[in-house]
């Protein structure tokens, strides 16, 4: 399905489907799977079944070819309605395990890992950060030596959503030690249960429904099959695959802005202090339409942005669509960040309660102001494309 032949009709049919899907399938289950600390694999196939895991993937693999535009309404409708950062995270982890293999990865290699995520029988997770590297792609240390047919395998990750459960891990490694920096960083696909893969779960702040892993490969045995593309070419694969991470979680967070505000004027509405709604005090719709400013305005700009990705011109998307998207991250993360805050303080006290969209939301800002790139990264990354 290409860009030209998106209709205003199959948005609306799209974002109708994933807000049914939030309120019949999520929403009722929430609470239990944060306190489980998982999601449960069920909830992928019910949502591959709707055809929601594999949009965006050829057709060929199980997926739905799909544009940036049908992809960010689902991702932004489902966080207006799911209202959970860690079930996205989480229930798309492939979003950002797959694309390296779909577009560098064997037929073959394709073929045996793709269409099984998609179908929700598999889960997919991406291994990149390690302890002490963080955003530093190019100092990574986890290793894995060529020995006749396979890799062996030794090195940590840290903070690898879904890495609990994870079937598939596509993993930055190098293969070549004697390299430094970016250069000898490859990409390996391991399977989770290899033996020599050992998994520890990370408690946070917020996203509790995500499982979140420290892995651990101690002389893993991977077929070299599973290498991805080839030898010494990771880096790029990597600098790639952030750009739709980072245009997906500027998706999610106008979803999540949405979300309180919604909730924010229901409660305006319903609230009563001094025998009026609490609407009817100038403070309150003030607050309110400071909200709306900003959700318009990050609308606007991923709308624009989309546009251009979605465009056959591969001039829209050189290095300033790439600053756009770092900057539209941001931005979107700050309101997020802003109405999370609002909302609470238009909830006061029952925005304190767990259990509220808000108290879940505000949790779970300072992780997408993190992940994906922090604000600082993507103020620099941006500057540098710009050629400041």
């Amino acid at each position: 399905m290409s860009d030209a032949t998106i209709t205003r009709e199959d948005l609306q049919m799209l974002a109708e489907t994933a807000e049914r899907f939030a309120k019949t399938e999520i929403a009722p289950h929430l609470e239990a799977w944060e306190k489980a600390g998982e999601l449960p694999r069920d909830l992928h196939r019910r949502a591959a079944e709707l055809g929601l895991l594999g949009l965006g993937y050829p057709e060929a693999l199980g997926g739905t070819p799909a544009p940036w535009s049908l992809r960010n309404v689902l991702a932004a409708t489902l966080a207006r309605h799911g209202a959970s950062g860690g079930l996205m995270a989480s229930l798309f982890s492939h979003n950002i395990g797959l694309p390296p293999i779909q577009r560098h990865g064997s037929a073959e290699l394709q073929a045996e890992v793709i269409p099984g995520v998609l179908r929700g029988e598999k889960i997919a997770a991406l291994a990149i950060t390690e302890p002490g590297g963080g955003t530093d792609v190019s100092s990574l240390r986890t290793t894995a030596v060529r020995d006749g047919d396979e890799y062996v395998v030794n090195g940590e990750k840290i903070f690898i959503t879904s890495g609990m459960r994870a079937d598939w891990i596509t993993a930055a490694v190098r293969t070549d030690p004697k390299m430094k920096g970016p250069m000898g960083v490859s990409m390996l696909v391991i399977p989770g249960h290899a033996a020599g893969v050992s998994r520890s779960r990370l408690d946070k702040m917020g996203w509790h429904c995500s499982d979140t892993a420290h892995l651990r490969f101690d002389n893993v045995r991977v077929p070299a099959r599973y290498l991805v593309g080839e030898e010494g070419q990771g880096f790029k694969m990597i600098m790639t695959n952030f750009n739709g991470e980072r245009l997906s979680m500027a998706a999610m967070s106008l979803g999540f802005s949405e979300r309180c505000y919604d909730d924010a004027l229901d409660w305006a509405r319903q609230r009563k202090t001094f025998g009026m709604a609490i609407i009817d005090h100038q403070v309150i719709r003030h607050k309110l339409m400071d909200m709306k400013m900003r959700i318009e305005s990050t609308r606007a700009w991923l709308d624009a942005v989309t546009a251009r990705g979605d465009s056959g011109d591969k001039s829209a998307k050189g290095a300033e669509w790439v600053a756009q998207v770092c900057l539209l991250k941001n931005h979107a993360t700050q309101t997020m960040q802003f109405c999370a805050d609002a909302a609470v303080q238009i909830l006061g006290g029952m925005g304190f309660m767990q259990g509220t969209a808000a108290e879940r939301i505000y949790r779970e800002v300072k992780v997408m102001m993190i992940g994906g790139g922090t604000e600082e990264i993507m103020k620099e990354l941006a500057s540098r494309q710009l050629g400041l």
